[in-house]
């Protein structure tokens, strides 16, 4: 069974799926990456700091939202989770692999649910203490093929 998880996270790292789930904040910079040809999470998570500059030339973009999005690519591409669920985690605090590693799923927990709360968000929290867990062992899996 660990083995066919292991098997498993090691195909989503090579993340192809387009980035087409990008909320409307980022509608800008979606529109700059399609036009420079990056269309997919693993094309996003390996854009450079020089690479970005030259997307803020170009457009409208921000460095600050590229910035962000390439971290969510970052946490969807190496940890294998949805973006939507990479979005939350960037946007609790919760921005990188190893900021994951450190933090306990009850803490994980805690930070989505106060970013929901505070957005009054309707639906009730996806993040559980399973789902948290699971999530630190990908990142801490991630870390040690380092």
């Amino acid at each position: 069974m660990k083995l066919l998880n292991l098997m498993k996270l090691l195909n989503l790292m090579k993340d192809k799926s387009p980035i087409n789930q990008l909320s409307k904040n980022f509608a800008n910079e979606k529109k700059n990456l399609q036009a420079a040809g990056i269309t997919t999470w693993e094309d996003l998570k390996n854009l450079n700091d020089s690479e970005i500059l030259l997307l803020i030339k170009k457009g409208h973009s921000s460095k600050r939202n590229l910035l962000r999005i390439r971290g969510i690519a970052i946490l969807v591409c190496e940890l294998g989770i949805e973006p939507h669920e990479a979005a939350l985690l960037m946007h609790s605090g919760i921005s990188s692999i190893s900021s994951l590693v450190k933090s306990s799923p009850q803490e994980i927990v805690n930070q989505t649910g106060r970013l929901q709360r505070q957005l009054n968000s309707e639906f009730p929290s996806s993040v559980d203490l399973v789902k948290a867990h699971e999530w630190i062992q990908r990142a801490k899996f991630k870390q040690t093929l380092n």
